[in-house]
């Protein structure tokens, strides 16, 4: 039936009823609604929207929750959508009566509608306030001159043995003549929660509260900004990466306080009047408080489906949505945004367990990040979405969340459009532009292909007689179609797939993906087009520049080098020393403060570090090799002991440094050696470590010591506090000697200061035999053996520092620990010389001395 048969049947001049040429509101939902019509006959009329009518049945009975229950729709002519709002009273004429609102809200369908009703099946999803879950219009097989069809509750969550008239308040009972059989009250009904077997939270919260980083926090409905995803073009490697479907949709982050759901878009705009299906499944999961983070689709054929979600928040179709949840940042009290990804993700999937309708958990992959990808590619998805498994959750976007995606595609503002040609109307295509910090917004093409009916009535109307001839963006390139455009503000954003970037920077072969109607194009200027084409977090080690070209430095002969390049540090908050609230973000500044003086140390020499992914009360580990996502670091194919090679990583410059404490880098310990002759040691390290009993003065007067009997050797030597119990005392060589030549020497000298002060040294490693004495530590002089760099963090409480001193400085120490990160650089602030000065300029070797000292 059409609107001619609404039309027909009523005198407008004498009915209150809206007339059929009502304008259907745009940007909402497909509605549907009840009204309790006491006509000659009182009946419920049954209505739900399709395109600009509302599809309409008489139920003289009214719905039935009851899936055993049929009954009787009658179908009648089609009405407007206005006539969802219209209450009161028919004075006179077809349909006498009153009509009061029964129930009113969105619906779905999987499917076509217009097809299922052609067949005599139409199966459905309501959510309103009072009648809500799975239903079926089944047409009788009886020919009728109105034709019947039978209204039949699905058996789901919501079922029951609820009747129409259970759910009538008291305005509409007054005016009905029938009573009703039980009372259940409106409040009940309209928060009426699905029967699902929702997870037990207790033992999640318990689990939850163990989590490393977990920490008590009240909850808040207030907007959370999300964290956002950088744009790569290849998946990152290894198992530091977990890697999930991107889903092609609208994010949606949600708040619950007390029960109560809040969705919130991306932009941060309230949606639960829009998505009642998604409030309605969170409000079943039985939460107390949480944040949840994920997407949301229309689901056409069991698929994402970006095209069917624009036209079903538009109203144009009915698809169902679902909300694909892939974070946990807060749960039941407790603040999970320091916590490792991976973790919150376990007690999410739990809690998603047996997930109510329209929730559904985003489930990953860890590692095999090529795999993943090629496994979208061969389905054809939007792409994927790779995410640090350690990673807490940080608003904004960073390198922790990346997307790799199967088509290009991009989000550009509108900014003005064509005159129509042929058959179109309105316009012939959209102008496109991007941001440019210098010029503001850069013309990049026009797009006309893609768009809708309704996308184009709408920006038709959006764009009407706003255009001026003037270009309101810069222009680089000539492009003859658009002498007669108009040029409009930057408002609209686009999404638009294209073949590529041309000539003058313009897009080939764009076509409309949609329209933006959750971004702004201020969120354009925080976009992740600037990724670099070939980032550090998608290259393997094999992929780094290895040791021929880079390991032709050394820390003598290369000054350090400040690159221009901006690190971006991942999860500065996280704390890395729990004990003292150091945070990574402080450990960064400590060593940028330091620089300078930090890097002759370590530059051009094979470098262990230790890396303390979880801060320092969890496990650290040493990390030697090159690792994937290193882009900055220098690496060197270096000969093993087994008779292999080994890629080993040396810092380069400034920029080495802060990539590896991006890493979670916190101590640095360099070879005797570097990277262009790891055969020959340039330094000696002699290692004090005080055993059970032994005072700090003690250590002071063993490194005076140890200083006076290498310069009766012709040796000069330096001191430096270790950040723990005791002293190195280094020894530098110019130009060097090999290394069996350091450790011969290093063995001796050892052995000659444990006889000539066997009250004070010891050259045992055995620990029960070093109590009372100090062990003089040699081992660290052999290839390959490292020693703390000088200005080094330790990875202990307080976070002390290794500092390099004048040997006059000594007395004043009261421990080797006495600088820490907050220290160190005041001191260096106040130092008007370097206290090694000259370190590197002695020239001095062990030609001569060896025999003297040998053992």
């Amino acid at each position: 039936m059409s609107l001619t048969d609404y039309r027909r049947k009523r005198n407008f001049a004498r009915t209150r009823e809206p007339a059929a040429e009502s304008a259907v509101p745009a940007g909402s939902r497909s509605i549907f609604v009840v009204q309790l019509h006491h006509a000659s006959r009182r009946h419920f009329d049954f209505r739900l929207q399709v395109g600009n009518a509302l599809k309409s049945w008489a139920v003289p009975k009214g719905p039935s929750y009851d899936p055993a229950v049929k009954r009787l729709a009658v179908e009648v002519e089609d009405h407007p959508v206005a006539y969802a709002d219209f209450e009161g009273d028919i004075e006179e004429g077809y349909g006498k009566g009153h009509v009061d609102t029964f129930d009113r809200g969105v619906w779905s369908t999987t499917g076509d509608v217009e097809a299922q009703l052609r067949k005599g099946h139409l199966r459905f999803e309501l959510f309103g306030e009072r009648l809500k879950g799975g239903w079926h219009l089944v047409r009788s097989g009886k020919q009728e001159r109105q034709p019947a069809w039978f209204l039949i509750k699905e058996k789901d969550a919501y079922a029951g043995d609820v009747e129409a008239d259970d759910l009538l308040d008291a305005k509409m009972a007054s005016s009905t003549r029938k009573a009703s059989k039980k009372k259940v009250s409106v409040k009940a009904a309209r928060k009426q929660a699905p029967k699902t077997r929702a997870a037990p939270r207790a033992p999640l919260m318990k689990k939850a509260a163990a989590l490393e980083g977990a920490r008590k926090a009240r909850p808040s409905a207030a907007f959370f900004k999300p964290e956002l995803a950088t744009l790569h073009d290849a998946p990152p490697q290894g198992d530091e990466w977990l890697h999930e479907v991107k889903w092609d949709g609208y994010r949606i982050l949600t708040t619950v306080v007390g029960g109560e759901v809040t969705l919130y878009s991306r932009n941060g705009l309230q949606w639960n009047e829009r998505l009642p299906d998604i409030v309605a499944a969170v409000q079943a999961l039985g939460l107390d408080s949480a944040r949840l983070d994920g997407e949301l689709i229309a689901l056409v054929d069991s698929r994402s489906d970006f095209n069917a979600l624009q036209k079903t928040l538009s109203g144009e179709a009915q698809a169902p949505l679902a909300y694909m949840l892939f974070d946990l940042p807060y749960f039941e009290g407790l603040d999970l945004s320091k916590t490792a990804l991976v973790e919150r993700k376990e007690i999410l999937g739990k809690l998603l367990a047996h997930p109510p309708k329209h929730l559904s958990f985003s489930t990953h992959t860890v590692g095999n990040g090529d795999e993943v990808f090629a496994m979208a590619m061969e389905q054809k998805l939007e792409g994927i979405i790779s995410k640090r498994v350690d990673g807490g959750y940080r608003s904004g976007r960073g390198n922790d969340w990346l997307k790799v995606k199967r088509l290009e595609a991009d989000e550009f503002a509108v900014v003005g459009y064509t005159p129509p040609k042929g058959s179109r109307t309105g316009f012939g295509s959209l102008l496109l532009a991007r941001p440019d910090g210098k010029k503001g917004w850069i013309y990049v093409g026009r797009v006309g292909t893609g768009f809708s009916d309704a996308q184009l009535k709408q920006l038709t109307k959006t764009l009407a007689k706003k255009g001026v001839s003037k270009p309101t963006v810069t222009i680089d390139a000539i492009d003859p179609l658009l002498r007669g455009a108009l040029w409009v503000p930057p408002t609209a954003v686009a999404e638009v797939y294209y073949r590529g970037i041309g000539n003058k920077n313009l897009l080939r072969q764009p076509s409309l993906k949609g329209l933006r109607m959750d971004k702004s194009t201020k969120d354009l200027k925080n976009t992740d087009r600037a990724a670099p084409k070939k980032p550090a977090a998608t290259r393997s080690a094999k992929a780094t520049k290895t040791a021929p070209a880079k390991a032709t430095r050394t820390g003598k002969e290369a000054s350090p080098r400040r690159k221009t390049a901006d690190i971006p540090i991942t999860h500065p908050d996280r704390v890395a020393f729990p004990d003292d609230g150091i945070t990574k973000q402080d450990v960064v500044d400590y060593y940028r403060a330091v620089m300078d003086w930090f890097l002759p140390g370590v530059i051009g020499r094979p470098t262990s570090v230790i890396r303390c992914p979880s801060g320092t009360a969890k496990a650290c580990f040493f990390q030697k090799h090159m690792m994937a996502g290193l882009h900055h670091v220098g690496m060197a194919k270096l000969k093993e002991e087994s008779g292999g090679s080994g890629e080993y990583l040396y810092p380069e410059d400034a920029d080495s440094v802060i990539e590896l404490v991006q890493f979670n880098a916190l101590e640095f310990h360099p070879w005797g050696s570097t990277v262009k002759d790891p055969d020959r040691a340039t330094r000696i390290v002699f290692d004090l470590d005080p055993g059970d009993g032994v005072e700090w003065k003690r250590v002071v007067a063993g490194a005076r010591t140890i200083r006076k009997l290498l310069q009766q050797a012709g040796l000069e030597s330096f001191v430096r506090t270790t950040g723990g119990k005791g002293l190195h005392v280094v020894v530098p060589l110019n130009p060097g000697c090999t290394w069996d030549v350091v450790k011969s020497f290093a063995h001796g000298f050892a052995d000659v200061m444990a006889q000539m002060h066997p009250l004070e040294f010891i050259a045992v490693a055995s620990k029960r035999s070093r109590k009372g004495l100090i062990y003089l530590d040699y081992l660290r002089n052999g290839r390959g053996a490292t020693a703390v760099a000088s200005y080094s963090l330790r990875a202990r409480p307080g976070a002390p520092v290794a500092v390099p001193l004048r040997w006059e400085e000594l007395g004043k120490l009261r421990s080797g620990h006495d600088f820490d990160i907050h220290t160190t650089p005041a001191r260096l602030s106040r130092l008007k010389g370097d206290p090694w000065a000259g370190i590197d300029k002695l020239r001095q070797n062990l030609d001569d001395v060896h025999g003297k000292l040998g053992s």
